[in-house]
Protein backbone atom coordinates (compact mmCIF):
# COMPACT_ATOMS: atom_id res chain seq x y z
CA UNK A 1 0.00 0.00 0.00
CA UNK A 2 0.98 4.16 -1.00
CA UNK A 3 -0.05 5.46 1.87
CA UNK A 4 0.32 4.03 5.55
CA UNK A 5 -3.67 5.69 6.57
CA UNK A 6 -5.44 3.42 3.72
CA UNK A 7 -7.38 0.45 5.05
CA UNK A 8 -7.69 -3.06 4.20
CA UNK A 9 -9.69 -2.22 0.94
CA UNK A 10 -9.37 -5.99 -0.41
CA UNK A 11 -12.04 -6.68 1.97
CA UNK A 12 -14.38 -3.51 1.60
CA UNK A 13 -17.47 -3.97 -0.77
CA UNK A 14 -16.99 -2.84 -4.17
CA UNK A 15 -20.08 -0.44 -3.82
CA UNK A 16 -17.82 1.30 -0.85
CA UNK A 17 -14.78 0.94 -2.77
CA UNK A 18 -16.25 3.10 -5.51
CA UNK A 19 -17.71 5.75 -2.92
CA UNK A 20 -14.80 6.42 -0.79
CA UNK A 21 -12.66 6.77 -4.36
CA UNK A 22 -15.54 9.49 -5.48
CA UNK A 23 -15.44 10.63 -1.68
CA UNK A 24 -11.64 11.33 -2.44
CA UNK A 25 -11.93 12.85 -5.68
CA UNK A 26 -13.92 15.54 -4.15
CA UNK A 27 -11.76 16.05 -1.36
CA UNK A 28 -8.91 15.99 -3.96
CA UNK A 29 -10.70 19.13 -6.15
CA UNK A 30 -11.49 20.65 -2.62
CA UNK A 31 -8.04 20.72 -1.95
CA UNK A 32 -6.45 22.03 -5.13
CA UNK A 33 -8.94 24.95 -4.82
CA UNK A 34 -8.02 25.80 -1.17
CA UNK A 35 -3.93 25.60 -2.38
CA UNK A 36 -3.25 23.09 -0.01
CA UNK A 37 -0.36 21.40 -1.84
CA UNK A 38 0.58 18.99 1.18
CA UNK A 39 -3.07 17.85 1.47
CA UNK A 40 -3.43 17.26 -2.40
CA UNK A 41 -0.58 14.77 -1.89
CA UNK A 42 -1.77 12.80 0.92
CA UNK A 43 -4.73 12.62 -1.22
CA UNK A 44 -2.94 11.54 -4.51
CA UNK A 45 -1.33 8.35 -2.48
CA UNK A 46 -4.54 7.19 -1.34
CA UNK A 47 -6.42 7.60 -4.33
CA UNK A 48 -4.00 5.70 -6.37
CA UNK A 49 -4.32 2.72 -3.40
CA UNK A 50 -8.29 2.90 -4.32
CA UNK A 51 -7.15 3.09 -8.16
CA UNK A 52 -5.02 0.15 -7.81
CA UNK A 53 -7.50 -2.28 -5.88
CA UNK A 54 -10.23 -1.70 -8.25
CA UNK A 55 -7.79 -1.93 -11.29
CA UNK A 56 -7.26 -5.45 -9.48
CA UNK A 57 -10.34 -6.21 -9.24
CA UNK A 58 -11.58 -5.36 -12.51
CA UNK A 59 -8.07 -7.49 -14.08
CA UNK A 60 -9.62 -10.72 -11.81
CA UNK A 61 -13.18 -10.54 -12.56
CA UNK A 62 -12.11 -10.30 -16.39
CA UNK A 63 -9.91 -13.32 -15.79
CA UNK A 64 -12.01 -15.80 -14.84
CA UNK A 65 -14.86 -14.33 -17.43
CA UNK A 66 -11.97 -15.52 -19.84
CA UNK A 67 -11.38 -18.85 -18.26
CA UNK A 68 -15.17 -19.76 -17.66
CA UNK A 69 -16.45 -18.61 -21.31
CA UNK A 70 -15.73 -20.23 -24.12
CA UNK A 71 -15.93 -17.03 -26.43
CA UNK A 72 -13.06 -15.96 -24.84
CA UNK A 73 -11.23 -19.25 -25.93
CA UNK A 74 -8.93 -18.56 -29.18
CA UNK A 75 -9.30 -14.34 -29.20
CA UNK A 76 -5.98 -12.96 -30.31
CA UNK A 77 -5.18 -9.96 -28.01
CA UNK A 78 -3.54 -7.10 -30.13
CA UNK A 79 -2.46 -4.52 -27.87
Amino acid sequence: MGHPLTPDLSKMPMDELTNKFNDLMKRMTTAYRWGNPDMVGQLQLLIQDYQEEMSNRSRKSLEEMESKSKNFKNIIDIQ
